[in-house]
């Protein structure tokens, strides 16, 4: 394998930027809305945008300085006068209106009206929300953290959540929400972005108050299997227990199991019973000859 290794300070900016950017991805959309002192709405899309806190309820979101010619948006000048922000989610529905949303109008042109978006009023803060995105945070700024005064240098922008608004069609029957109904895009590097649907989203449940047997704690021959891939090996380390003497006999006594005349079709028959889920299953056809 060849390996492109990189000295930040010995890359240009925007060469860096991208090599960030398409390796820390899929990332999450805050479409942010404030106002100006003026009154003037604004609307703009920033993939540097997470949540770290529930209790108080916090997201974080990157306003960075322009590579080009070092100016700062709209938008880190609205929320360090106005100390408040909404935070929209983006959609698929949506996703083409916040591209639009992207190009550099002037101060004095809402972003809102160019991509054909709905200002509503919200509850606690002057900036409005979007109608059309599924979910609304309504946002106090608690502090904005500069990193640099050069090109490309990012402001951290803290916010606290102080009211949220969920459209009720993205919930399940438990008013939770549903991934495949919120439908949500994540950015990727350069003009690439990735949806959230359909087979996209898998679904990983791991017990948090058991171990796991661990990768390591397998036998060698399954470890070091030419068949098993990094995925099934960590999926079979994440078993809380090994399959009992009695368990690894039954399988054993399989007429499936009998005709398997080497390890290789050994590890493919697990291999497939991993696929469909059966993955204790899949360890104890391992264990019967390991």
């Amino acid at each position: 394998m060849s390996i492109l290794s990189i000295n930040p300070k010995e890359t240009p900016t925007a060469d860096l930027h991208q090599y960030l950017l398409g390796s820390v991805a899929p990332r999450p959309i805050c479409f942010a809305s404030t106002i100006s002192e003026d009154g003037i709405p604004n609307l703009a899309p920033y993939s540097f945008f997470n949540a770290f806190s529930s209790n108080p309820p916090i997201v974080v979101f990157s306003s960075n300085r322009r590579v080009k010619n070092n100016t700062t948006k709209d938008t880190l000048h609205n929320v360090e006068s106005q100390r408040e922000v909404v935070i929209n989610v983006v959609s698929h529905s949506i996703v083409h209106q916040m591209a639009a949303t992207s190009i550099e109008y002037p101060t004095a042109i809402s972003e809102f009206a160019k991509a054909g978006l709905t200002p509503i009023p919200s509850k606690i803060v002057k900036p409005f929300r979007v109608k059309e995105s599924p979910v609304q945070m309504e946002c106090k700024v608690r502090d904005i953290i500069s990193l640099g005064q050069q090109g490309g240098a990012g402001n951290l922008i803290i916010c606290e959540v102080v009211y949220m608004h969920i459209d009720e069609n993205v919930l399940d029957e438990n008013k939770k929400i549903d991934p495949q109904k919120i439908d949500l895009m994540g950015r990727m590097g350069r003009s690439f972005y990735c949806r959230a649907k359909g087979e996209n989203i898998l679904k990983i449940y791991q017990p948090v108050n058991k171990l796991g047997i661990g990768v390591d704690a397998l036998p060698e021959s399954i470890r070091l299997s030419k068949v098993l891939t990094g995925n099934d090996l960590g999926r079979l380390g994440r078993l809380t227990e090994f399959p009992s003497k009695e368990t690894i006999e039954t399988f054993q006594q399989r007429p499936e199991i009998q005709t398997l005349d080497n390890e290789e079709a050994l590890h493919q028959k697990a291999h497939l019973y991993i696929a469909q889920d059966k993955v204790a299953e899949a360890l104890a056809i391992l264990m019967t000859r390991a």
